[in-house]
């Protein structure tokens, strides 16, 4: 066990999910795993899993690896090529239990594992003792065949139709719209291609739809706006009302307007706010650490209780779940929208997210740019990632935590430390994944951005000069 172990890839078990790169994911591996899910789907009793995976090249191989070892115990649902919000559908058909094999909107280098058992995602903790586990059958498997990069990725009408089905009957448009949908070249494109094309009054353009593992012009990730230069120049010559984005499994949504302008994750949660406090007033509404100052506003001022969560759309979904009915929508600046107000299913879902905001536009007789206009957009800078100049992070957040205190700033230490001014706010965080900080700022004005992003590097600079240089180096 313990020559084993210094080999063993603990990193691609993170606080989310399980993801890293194809070199490390190898059969033994991936076998290693399946039986770790086998042992815990065993555990709490269950008999029935779904199955489904992505665009990736290894995808279908290490599907074919999973069903293999799940198989011999358990009744496999499989999914084929899907997107991770059909997988969550059919797992809630089937004692609430799946594994997706994705890496989500990462690079065609990677891939990775999402799962749920009973209707609940994975918990930190949980993702470790799969590790744990998975290192005891990684320790006594010898040999593994290789995995086959080249097998065939197939959708199944089946897996989508009951999906299909349900989004049908829940969204209602009458008058007539033309969407642009871009796959990205992800799994989730087949499904929202078939969807929209089912509704009599959509006209659909499609992009990039059809699954591609190769991913030709870039990673599937909608968050990154140069990604989407062929989705705004798509939506204005076709004269479009709505441009959709999914990210590579399709649990991520951007929108683009009738003009061609990107809507932030930051105002798109404000508007589906508005949506749903409108039909329950005096809920909670969820969103993670790294939204802006904005958000929280608009959701009380629209009636709503605004709720702040730690990164991460497993947390979201546990929170959501355990609300009881409290916690009507949750979001995430990754682009993750979560509805739970007696239409949504609990979970995030990029087309449904999508489909909500046309429904609205369909009733409100407004177009996507005017409904956005109470909701201007921020001052900010993206996610920036910084070196940690191998200083211990939690010694840096500290020192951040302890001087913002003396600060006329809200401080949070839910995930990082969050400052909070009245004009904007600033944020620093540990990666999970590498010897890294994540930093984000957002404010009312170029001038109060600049100010947060100099308080920051005040803070820092006499202790880290570096990082503080680093940080004063953020657009």
């Amino acid at each position: 066990m313990n020559s084993i172990a210094p080999f063993f890839p603990y990193q691609v078990f993170r606080a989310y999910d399980i993801r890293g790169r194809t070199t490390q994911l190898d059969a033994k591996l991936i076998s290693a795993i399946a039986q770790a899910f086998a042992q815990l789907f065993k555990l709490r009793q269950q008999s029935q899993i779904v199955l489904g995976y992505d665009a990736r090249l290894t995808s279908p191989a290490y599907a074919q690896i999973i069903r293999d070892v799940l198989a011999t115990e358990f009744e496999v649902i499989e999914l084929g090529c899907c997107s991770t919000p059909q997988m969550y559908f059919a797992a809630r058909c089937h004692q609430g239990n799946g594994v997706m094999v994705t890496a989500s909107h990462n690079p065609k280098t990677d891939n990775g594992l999402k799962w749920v058992v009973q209707g609940e995602p994975p918990t930190p903790e949980a993702i470790q003792l799969i590790g744990q586990t998975a290192l005891q059958s990684f320790a006594q498997t010898k040999h593994i065949k290789p995995i086959d990069p080249v097998a065939a990725h197939q959708f199944l009408a089946s897996s989508l139709d009951t999906y299909q089905q349900f989004i049908l009957q829940d969204i209602h448009i009458n008058q007539p719209f033309k969407v642009v949908v871009d796959g990205l070249n992800g799994s989730a494109g087949y499904a929202a291609k078939r969807i929209l094309q089912q509704f009599d009054l959509i006209g659909v353009i499609t992009l990039r739809c059809e699954a591609n593992g190769h991913f030709p012009d870039h990673a599937p990730d909608p968050s990154v706006t140069a990604h989407l230069k062929r989705l705004q120049h798509n939506v204005l010559e076709q004269q479009a009302d709505l441009g959709v984005a999914l990210d590579g499994d399709g649990d991520r949504v951007v929108l683009i307007d009738e003009h061609g302008q990107v809507i932030s994750a930051d105002q798109l949660l404000a508007l589906l706010a508005e949506i749903c406090l409108a039909e329950h007033p005096k809920r909670e509404v969820v969103f993670d650490v790294k939204c802006s100052t904005m958000v929280r506003r608009s959701i009380e001022a629209a009636g709503g209780i605004a709720k702040m969560l730690r990164t991460g759309s497993s947390f979201l979904r546990r929170y959501i779940q355990y609300s009881q009915g409290q916690a009507i929508l949750g979001g995430e600046y990754a682009g993750h929208y979560v509805f739970n107000d007696g239409r949504g299913l609990g979970f995030d879902d990029g087309l449904y997210a999508a489909l909500r905001v046309l429904e609205y536009m369909n009733q409100s007789g407004k177009s996507l740019s005017t409904l956005m206009q109470r909701y201007p957009k921020r001052c900010y800078t993206e996610d920036t990632y910084i070196s940690t100049r191998e200083v211990d992070p939690k010694l840096v957040l500290k020192e951040i935590a302890q001087k913002g205190q003396a600060l006329d700033a809200q401080l949070s230490e839910i995930d990082g430390v969050r400052l909070d001014f009245s004009y904007g706010f600033g944020i620093m965080r540990a990666s999970n994944t590498g010897d890294f900080f994540t930093v984000r700022f957002d404010a009312d004005s170029p001038s109060d951005l600049n100010t947060i992003r100099q308080t920051f590097v005040t803070m820092l600079c006499d202790r880290y000069p570096l990082i503080a240089q680093d940080i004063s180096n953020i657009q």
